[in-house]
């Protein structure tokens, strides 16, 4: 799995696809978000504003990834 390290208290999801480069855009991010093909913590997230914190794992097409503190 990989770590994806944030220098914040906290990072929404849209924020969160982009900065990992699972999305190019927020646009995109959006989308993928609203599709239903995101999962935070192992449950299914439509909330793009979804505060994650170190700790939290995301996954999407395949991929994991943890939030890590910076």
């Amino acid at each position: 799995m990989e770590r994806i390290e944030i220098t914040t208290e906290f990072i929404k999801l849209d924020s969160f696809l982009k900065l990992s480069g699972l999305a190019e855009t927020g646009g995109e991010a959006k989308l993928f978000i609203e599709d239903g093909l995101v999962s935070v913590n192992g449950e299914p997230c439509l909330q793009r504003g979804k505060k994650l914190r170190p700790g939290d794992r995301v996954e999407f097409d395949g991929q994991a990834l943890e939030v890590a503190a910076g």
